[in-house]
């Protein structure tokens, strides 16, 4: 795995009235998913693209493993960077299996060496390879052709994913499956992605950090949770939705409510809740159990307690934070 680093990178092109990207610096770490996340033209693309050197900046420095990116050929570069767009493109003269060994082909590698590999990875992305080795793309649905591109993408086995909206032309059903899919592999392989979404639900849902950009500017940088708490202003908090009660329920954790155990807090000693339980999912809860409060429990042990009364005061305490923050 290898870390993305960000130094005052600035991208501006001869005649434009102001830079793509300006003065960037921020940081992905190691093995985490990094959604890029802004209105159309804020820099999210460039930024993307200027990682395998398809664009180089103007100004600044992007680093791969503490190495400048610009230090290296973009060839070689590119060929441990895998790259997944909206478009997908499959090469479509070519059956699915040779589609996925594809980077490992220009490496060097035989189809005999690949053919455990290609399996193994149509198996990882819920293609049977009995079923689709010898399909053509256009025997495909959309859906399909995009697990065909997430797996071609990690056929060499690199340590940085870049996603350019590849989910973004799906239907809802066959997008929310693409994310499951994407979280129940990233979990096993945990690769460092950069990943450039439009969709904000796609963010909260998938980012372990979201970077938010406007006019080639970043305006915020944290978890999902800190920018729904705490957006940096107005334009962060309409964006994420950071005052909408029902999207905090559904994303800030239980904990963010949380009474602790003290001499007056009783611990309830029915129903219970992990720590990164979601206030949505403990008001469910309680609702089905009929209990007035729930135990919180962080690996086993009891580290408080959450009531109805808790929640209301967090949400409308965020609520009142965040017009303090905005107001002028």
């Amino acid at each position: 795995m290898a870390a993305i680093e960000f130094a005052h990178v600035t991208k501006s092109y001869p005649g434009a009235g102001a830079p793509a990207v300006n003065d960037v610096s921020f940081t992905v770490p190691e093995g985490v998913i990094c959604m890029l996340v802004g209105t159309s033209g804020s820099g999210k693309t460039t930024l993307l693209r200027m990682v395998n050197r398809l664009i180089d900046p103007t100004s600044g420095e992007i680093r791969i493993g503490g190495e400048p990116t610009t230090g290296r050929d973009p060839i070689e570069l590119r060929r441990g960077i895998g790259y997944v767009i909206q478009q997908v493109g499959l090469f479509p003269h070519l059956t699915i299996e040779d589609n996925v060994r594809v980077v490992p082909s220009i490496l060097g590698k035989s189809k005999s060496d690949t053919a455990g590999r290609v399996d193994e990875l149509l198996e990882l992305v819920g293609l049977p390879p009995a079923e689709y080795r010898k399909r053509y793309p256009r025997q495909l649905s959309g859906g399909q052709q995009q697990r065909v591109g997430l797996a071609r993408a990690l056929a060499a086995d690199p340590s940085i994913l870049l996603m350019d909206e590849p989910f973004g032309a799906l239907d809802a059903i066959t997008r929310a499956r693409l994310q499951d899919e994407l979280l129940r592999i990233q979990r096993g392989v945990r690769k460092t992605i950069l990943f450039v979404s439009h969709d904000v639900e796609e963010a909260l849902k998938l980012g372990d950090q979201i970077v938010v950009m406007s006019e080639g500017k970043l305006l915020q940088q944290g978890t999902p949770i800190e920018l729904l708490a705490r957006p940096a202003d107005d334009f962060v908090r309409r964006l994420i939705g950071g005052d909408s009660i029902l999207r905090q329920f559904e994303y800030l954790p239980v904990t963010t409510a949380l009474e602790t155990l003290d001499g007056a807090t009783s611990v309830p000693t029915g129903a219970a809740v992990e720590a990164d339980t979601t206030l949505l999912s403990a008001l469910l809860r309680m609702i089905q159990s009929g209990e007035p409060a729930l135990r919180v429990e962080r690996g086993g042990a009891a580290i408080g307690r959450v009531t109805l009364a808790s929640i209301s005061r967090e949400v409308q305490g965020a609520r009142a934070g965040q017009r303090e923050a905005v107001t002028p």
